[in-house]
């Protein structure tokens, strides 16, 4: 799922010129005053998450990550209305951020084409259950007995003296890390029993006991799939060049550095 946010004066009109050039299954979270303004799931929306004192659909506090987190694994798109915190690629219309994807003065002279393939250049919002849900619409899904997973997460603490990693700060080689790990991808699923695999990696700032990477291995048998995460998983770390930067109580420090 590609998810990005949309702020602004003129956030409405504009998130309503971008669907319309979009296809696929659209989901909308609205933050704050946009949660008021309406009309949009009428025109295009296939789910739309509310959020202002609370969320307006079951009962729990939901925060925009966490509609996102429900959204991804069956929409093909998510877009957050209003200010917000959301992690994601953020389109301004009418005002002012920093390291926006895209800006413009106002709805009408947002550039569609450019701003929907400036979309498509990010790295499309992905959680363990997404990653399952597109494992299990394989063609080949009807010669699996099994999926395994693996979830990597920032670990707060290595030891009782350490000093609390409060989080850490992934960057990759642009133009080589996904291709190495759709390599990595295709040559285990060359492996006999093994039916599909998926990698994910979550790059910048991600806290402490979040998730960070995700390997999801559909085989025909439990023996393959175990043996599958595994090897996705070292393989990963060892060939794949990512960058992590640890940020403790204590001090701030690149971790390859150290090594």
């Amino acid at each position: 799922m590609y998810a990005f946010a949309v702020s602004g004066a003129d956030a409405e009109v504009a998130l309503r010129r971008l669907v319309s050039a979009l296809d696929g299954r659209f989901g909308v979270v609205r933050i704050g005053e946009a949660a008021t303004d309406g009309g949009l799931a009428a025109a295009r929306a296939d789910t739309e998450y509310t959020l202002d004192d609370g969320w307006q659909a079951a009962g729990d506090d939901l925060s925009p990550d966490d509609a996102l987190d429900r959204l991804a694994p069956d929409h093909d798109y998510a877009a957050v209305l209003g200010v917000s915190e959301a992690r994601v690629p953020q389109i301004v219309v009418g005002g002012d951020a920093e390291d926006a994807l895209v800006e413009a003065d106002d709805a009408e002279s947002l550039d569609v084409e450019a701003t929907v393939d400036a979309i498509h250049d990010t790295e499309p919002y992905e959680t363990l259950e997404s990653l399952v849900a597109s494992v299990k619409e394989s063609p080949k899904a009807e010669y699996s007995g099994a999926i395994a997973t693996f979830t990597g997460r920032v670990r707060p603490k290595d030891g009782e003296e350490d000093p609390r990693t409060t989080a850490l700060e992934f960057e990759k080689y642009e133009g080589v890390a996904e291709g190495r790990m759709r390599t990595i991808e295709t040559e285990l699923e060359e492996r006999e029993g093994v039916l599909d695999v998926r990698l994910h990696h979550r790059t910048g700032r991600i806290e402490a006991g979040e998730d960070i990477v995700f390997v999801v291995v559909l085989a025909g048998h439990r023996e393959e799939a175990f043996r599958a995460v595994e090897d996705g998983i070292n393989r990963l770390k060892d060939e794949v060049p990512l960058f992590k930067k640890e940020v403790t109580e204590a001090e701030t420090f690149w971790v390859h550095q150290r090594d």
